[in-house]
């Protein structure tokens, strides 16, 4: 009975929480930014998430600003104002690049899809689709040196916290 009610206690304070947590900064309308930038999707790619679909691993890597500056659960890390002014200097240099970057990607994306339908020669879509990967390859270094200038500026503690919530579904924001 006691191991019952440990665990239902536990759940509750998790809860509790998660709902009383707040982001270091707001989002505010980064979103409808991004979402304007990224323009009409392809038909094939109904549920694109731009600019993260445009790297070469768009989904087993970490996205350290966004989860140290917007997760919900960011104001735990208890990051200095300090190092949220490093990472928000981060974000100022990094974030443009990759929204510039990974249009062009789906720019030549969407043409290849053109010359698909134009019946274009093989040769020309493979030159074309190697030129994309070259894109993606640099743009995901890009986002590896991110990825380490973010966390060389966390402590060990705070990079233990960020990988506990980060490999949480995030259930706030579904």
């Amino acid at each position: 009975m006691r191991i019952k009610k440990a665990i239902a206690l536990s759940l509750v304070i998790g809860l509790t929480t998660g709902l009383m947590a707040k982001p270091n900064l707001p989002m505010g309308n980064l979103k409808a930014k991004i979402a304007k930038m990224a323009g009409k999707s392809s038909p094939f790619n109904h549920n694109e998430v731009f600019p993260k679909d445009y790297l070469l691993i768009p989904k087993n890597l970490p996205y350290l600003v966004g989860l140290t500056l917007y997760h919900p659960m960011s104001s735990t890390l208890g990051l200095s104002k300090e190092q949220i002014g490093k990472i928000v200097k981060i974000k100022k240099v990094t974030v443009p690049e990759v929204l510039k970057t990974a249009k062009k990607i789906k720019t030549l994306e969407l043409d290849l899809v053109k010359m698909i339908q134009k019946e274009a020669p093989i040769e020309e879509l493979d030159a074309f689709v190697d030129k994309i990967a070259a894109m993606k390859k640099a743009l995901t270094k890009k986002h590896l040196r991110c990825i380490r200038a973010v966390r060389a500026i966390l402590s060990k503690e705070q990079r233990k916290k960020v990988f506990a919530y980060a490999s949480k579904p995030n259930l706030l924001h579904k």
